[in-house]
């Protein structure tokens, strides 16, 4: 019986792609948008993928599961915060119902390094320096940084002439590694470098989130201790509902683009389950509430696994905050253009703290986000210098700096702590008052 029941739950799955409706009348705030699905592994992750992959925030967002099936309602707008144009609803419902989009056509022939090690000033440099000399283009890359540790994807192309990927020369492959890992380890390693050809890209794994489970695999949860003040992190707090074997986690942080992403994603490699939640974004503060058990259906059950999961919720909301000035750096592509660049930033003294790389067709499309190489915010006379240099219609600022993430809470945000959110709040409103998905309040 259990053998029919579980080839029973497999169907349902196989035979139930997500239902998607699309509201945008209900709210004059917002759009809408409702998801109903069978629940299965990585459901939730998946639809929050696929609307940030497509640049849309979600404002508010309630979760709620009953038996087998998944009930998701978002409150969407657009990046510049206004409602969706009615002309692109139907693509984001065809994209909700069949689930995020492959990479792997796109990516077909790159090779993918991943890389993590101790950061530094000046170590994007040294690694785009070493790909340069090695012969290797680089088509994208993506880079974080987070308490003292560097991850990094970087797909790389052929520039010899023998027309095949890199990953065909085994040799090679092995010369580019062992480049890069001594790059890596440098004088001040304390916990090794790696360099590995990532399968995440055959695996259909995004970018984000191979990079969060780089730097968790890496431990940069774990905080490193200064001589100087330290930040304050995100709110978290983690309790116990015994009544119902739910582990209840609360989140009040600044508000950012792909925060969902960043906190669903961490919960789920970290094989939880979110059965029910409540997203609300405030101005610029963002609290969240989930209510999560194992896979196993079990909750939480000592105070290390509490603090673990504290520890890497904070860093997961840390990684990719946007600390140092924003710059973009669009020109034509052409060999070892990200090892000059990068060279005149680190002349300058400048530190990349995260970089998107991309290309498209001819031209090289670069976000920098840069400090100063102690990490405090950039002098814009350094700025004005690197863009002489480089040159002034290539790389711009595209905007002023987010307020610091180290930035020290008020007392009464302290006092606040993480109790914003009642405890049960969620089955009141979720479960037995889903009237509230017709509601902007």
């Amino acid at each position: 019986m259990e053998w029919c029941l579980d080839e029973y739950e497999k169907l349902v799955i196989r035979m139930n792609t997500p239902r998607v409706v699309i509201d945008n009348a209900v709210c004059p705030a917002a759009t809408l948008v409702k998801v109903d699905s069978a629940r299965k592994d990585g459901v939730l992750l998946e639809a929050i993928q696929v609307l940030t992959d497509l640049n849309l925030s979600i404002r508010k967002a309630y979760i709620s599961s009953d038996g087998r099936w998944f009930m998701d309602v978002f409150h969407v707008t657009d990046g510049h915060g206004r409602k969706l144009d009615g002309r692109v609803i139907p693509y984001i419902e065809e994209s909700l119902s069949t689930g995020p989009a492959s990479r792997s056509d796109a990516m077909e022939g790159l090779t993918v390094l991943e890389l993590t090690g101790t950061d530094r000033p000046g170590l994007l440099s040294e690694i785009f320096a070493v790909l340069s000399d090695l012969q290797c283009g680089v088509s994208d890359a993506r880079v974080w940084t987070h308490n003292g540790r560097i991850a990094s994807l970087i797909y790389i192309t052929n520039e010899e002439d023998s027309g095949f990927p890199v990953a065909a020369d085994s040799r090679r492959i092995q010369r580019i590694e062992a480049r890069l890992r001594h790059v890596l380890k440098g004088k001040n390693d304390i916990r090794g470098a790696r360099t590995a050809v990532s399968s995440s890209l055959a695996l259909g794994i995004h970018p984000d989130r191979r990079l969060h489970q780089l730097m968790f695999e890496d431990r940069d949860y774990e905080r490193v201790s200064s001589g100087g003040e330290s930040c304050s992190p995100p709110s978290v707090s983690v309790q116990i509902w015994v009544e119902k074997g739910y582990s209840v986690v609360n989140v009040q942080c600044r508000d950012r683009p792909k925060l969902l992403y960043d906190t669903v994603c961490t919960l789920t490699d970290m094989e939880y389950v979110v059965f029910h939640g409540r997203i609300d974004t405030d101005g610029d503060r963002a609290h969240q509430e989930f209510y999560i058990r194992h896979k196993d259906g079990s909750p939480i059950s000592s105070e290390a696994e509490r603090q673990r999961v504290i520890q890497c919720l904070q860093a997961a909301i840390e990684r990719r905050a946007s600390l140092g000035l924003r710059v973009e750096h669009c020109t034509v592509d052409r060999r070892g253009l990200l090892a000059d660049v990068t060279r005149t930033f680190r002349e300058n003294g400048l530190s990349v703290a995260r970089a998107e790389v991309s290309t498209k067709g001819e031209m090289a499309i670069n976000v920098f986000y840069v400090t100063d190489a102690a990490g405090h915010p950039v002098d814009h006379k350094v700025i004005d210098a690197v863009r002489e240099r480089i040159g002034t219609g290539i790389l711009t600022v595209s905007e002023e700096p987010r307020p610091w993430l180290c930035q020290k809470r008020s007392d009464n945000e302290e006092a606040s702590g993480v109790g914003l959110f009642s405890l049960g709040s969620i089955v009141k409103r979720n479960l037995y008052n889903l009237g509230l998905i017709r509601s902007c309040s």
